[in-house]
Protein backbone atom coordinates (compact mmCIF):
# COMPACT_ATOMS: atom_id res chain seq x y z
CA UNK A 1 0.00 0.00 0.00
CA UNK A 2 1.17 3.25 -0.81
CA UNK A 3 1.22 5.77 1.84
CA UNK A 4 -1.21 8.72 2.14
CA UNK A 5 -0.58 12.27 1.65
CA UNK A 6 -1.24 14.12 4.32
CA UNK A 7 -4.03 17.72 3.30
CA UNK A 8 -1.34 20.58 3.95
CA UNK A 9 -4.20 23.44 3.88
CA UNK A 10 -5.88 21.02 6.69
CA UNK A 11 -2.47 20.38 8.68
CA UNK A 12 -1.58 24.51 8.80
CA UNK A 13 -4.88 24.87 10.07
CA UNK A 14 -5.60 22.36 12.45
CA UNK A 15 -3.68 20.76 15.61
CA UNK A 16 -4.75 17.32 17.33
CA UNK A 17 -4.99 17.38 20.96
CA UNK A 18 -3.56 14.56 23.29
CA UNK A 19 -6.85 12.94 23.47
CA UNK A 20 -7.28 13.07 19.72
CA UNK A 21 -9.49 15.87 19.14
CA UNK A 22 -8.83 18.27 16.37
CA UNK A 23 -8.39 22.08 17.50
CA UNK A 24 -8.59 25.14 15.30
CA UNK A 25 -8.86 28.60 15.88
CA UNK A 26 -11.13 30.93 15.64
CA UNK A 27 -11.93 33.35 12.10
CA UNK A 28 -12.19 36.62 12.72
CA UNK A 29 -8.79 38.23 14.12
CA UNK A 30 -6.61 39.43 11.85
CA UNK A 31 -7.76 42.57 10.67
CA UNK A 32 -10.08 45.12 10.72
CA UNK A 33 -9.87 45.36 14.38
CA UNK A 34 -10.61 48.65 15.79
CA UNK A 35 -14.18 48.53 15.64
CA UNK A 36 -14.03 45.13 17.17
CA UNK A 37 -15.11 45.29 21.13
CA UNK A 38 -12.11 43.93 23.65
CA UNK A 39 -14.98 41.82 24.57
CA UNK A 40 -15.18 39.94 21.75
CA UNK A 41 -10.95 40.22 19.95
CA UNK A 42 -10.18 38.07 23.78
CA UNK A 43 -12.88 35.65 23.02
CA UNK A 44 -11.41 35.03 19.15
CA UNK A 45 -7.98 35.01 21.26
CA UNK A 46 -8.82 31.21 22.41
CA UNK A 47 -9.13 28.10 20.32
CA UNK A 48 -11.65 25.68 19.85
CA UNK A 49 -12.50 21.59 18.94
CA UNK A 50 -13.24 21.13 15.87
CA UNK A 51 -17.24 19.99 15.78
CA UNK A 52 -17.45 16.46 15.71
CA UNK A 53 -19.54 16.06 12.26
CA UNK A 54 -15.80 16.75 11.06
CA UNK A 55 -13.98 15.01 13.27
CA UNK A 56 -13.64 11.87 10.89
CA UNK A 57 -13.27 13.44 7.57
CA UNK A 58 -10.63 15.99 9.03
CA UNK A 59 -8.75 13.05 10.66
CA UNK A 60 -8.14 10.88 7.11
CA UNK A 61 -6.98 14.51 6.26
CA UNK A 62 -4.01 14.06 8.54
CA UNK A 63 -2.92 10.41 8.48
CA UNK A 64 -0.03 10.80 10.33
CA UNK A 65 -0.34 13.59 13.42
Amino acid sequence: MPKIKTHKGIAKRVKKTASGKLKRKKAFHSHILTKKTGKRKRHLRKSKLIDKTYQKRYSQLLPYK
